[in-house]
């Protein structure tokens, strides 16, 4: 009888590792397909994607948030210059503001299912930020590399196999 406890609470573990559970912004290889990294997010928590723009060479903050479905939701951006690539006012209901030198766009509703940039090799320095850590991409990928960014459950086979971003 203990032996037979022991195989299903084995078995029961085994199933769990699997399941997925954990949501997090995972970033792929595209061309392969392989998880080059992942972050946790707790519930409601957002994350950031900056780099600095090639033509106008100032930084650039793209905000987001996870759906209920797990998709990716744009809220928010910031810029330093209008200029090519950069937006000069809001649409719908968005609300474009003004202060100290900065714009941004607020309330976006930008609705995405994954993400996909190439990461830049001389002056993007794309840095991926959730809270108050931020880890530039090239760090888990090589500079010019094609990524899809995606928000999604995780097991702990898949967090275990996975490299975590922050520690």
């Amino acid at each position: 009888m203990v032996k037979k406890i022991l195989i299903i609470v084995t078995l029961l573990i085994i199933i769990l590792c699997f399941i997925p559970f954990s949501p997090a912004v995972v970033v792929y290889k595209v061309h392969t397909n392989d998880m080059l990294a992942y972050a946790t997010l707790s519930s409601n928590q957002q994350f950031q994607i900056e780099y600095i723009h090639s033509i106008h060479l100032s930084p650039v903050v793209e905000t987001y948030e996870r759906t209920a479905n797990n998709e990716i939701k744009q809220i928010e951006l910031t810029y330093e210059d209008f200029a090519i690539g950069m937006p000069s006012q809001a649409e719908g209901q968005e609300k474009f503001v003004e202060k100290d030198g900065k714009y941004f766009i607020k309330n976006m509703n930008r609705i995405f299912p994954t993400i996909t940039l190439r990461v830049g090799r001389v002056v993007a320095n794309h840095t991926f930020i959730i809270g108050d850590k931020s880890i530039a991409m090239s760090s888990f990928t090589e500079p010019g590399s094609v990524i899809r960014i995606e928000v999604k459950k995780l097991s702990l086979w898949q967090s275990w196999k996975g490299v975590k971003m922050f520690d």
